[in-house]
């Protein structure tokens, strides 16, 4: 297991669509990437990871949903070649991103989705997730499509957005 560097906004596999993963030809190479994925993950206090955040570029993202308020317990979700099938609803969600720390932004997101994916066993699997689930299934589905949460900003609030990160990318 290791802690895996976090890549931050700038830098171009944030903006690249991931490959899909052939489990089979991975097989025996996911069980390490997704123990260091999620041990990444836990380590930053993040509630997801997607696999270009940690310079791979692999179509898998962790999902640590908390289950308490402390965030002591969780339930994993591993999602490989993830994608939305069905969207409902909108919400105005505040998130921030491993990948932009000090940045929190209000951004719109279905408020009901279904995925489907495969899971660390390689099994199809079909998801209904609603409130806070759906909001990080999307976060992390966008991170493999290679869009981030400030491309879902009307231009002003971009703009404004990208003002901010100047400053705290030099805190990196």
């Amino acid at each position: 297991m290791a802690i895996l560097k976090i890549y931050k906004y700038g830098e171009d596999i944030l903006n690249k669509k991931t490959q899909r993963v052939n489990f089979n030809l991975m097989e025996k190479k996911l069980p390490k990437i997704i123990s260091d994925m999620t041990q990444t993950c836990l380590a930053m206090n993040g509630v997801g990871l997607a696999a270009p955040q940690v310079g791979l570029d692999l179509s898998i993202a962790v999902i640590m949903y908390p289950l308490d308020e402390e965030g002591e317990k969780y339930k994993r979700f591993v999602l490989i070649n993830p994608e939305i099938s069905r969207q409902e609803g909108g919400v105005l969600s505040n998130e921030g991103c491993l990948s932009f720390p000090g940045l929190n932004i209000k951004v719109k997101r279905s408020q009901k989705i279904n995925v489907k994916y495969l899971n660390e066993k390689g099994m199809p699997v079909e998801i209904k997730a609603d409130g806070f689930l759906a909001i990080i299934m999307q976060h992390e589905i966008d991170h493999l499509n290679g869009r981030v949460f400030i491309d879902l900003l009307p231009p002003a609030e971009k703009a404004e957005a990208r003002k901010k990160l100047e400053l705290l990318a030099g805190k990196w």
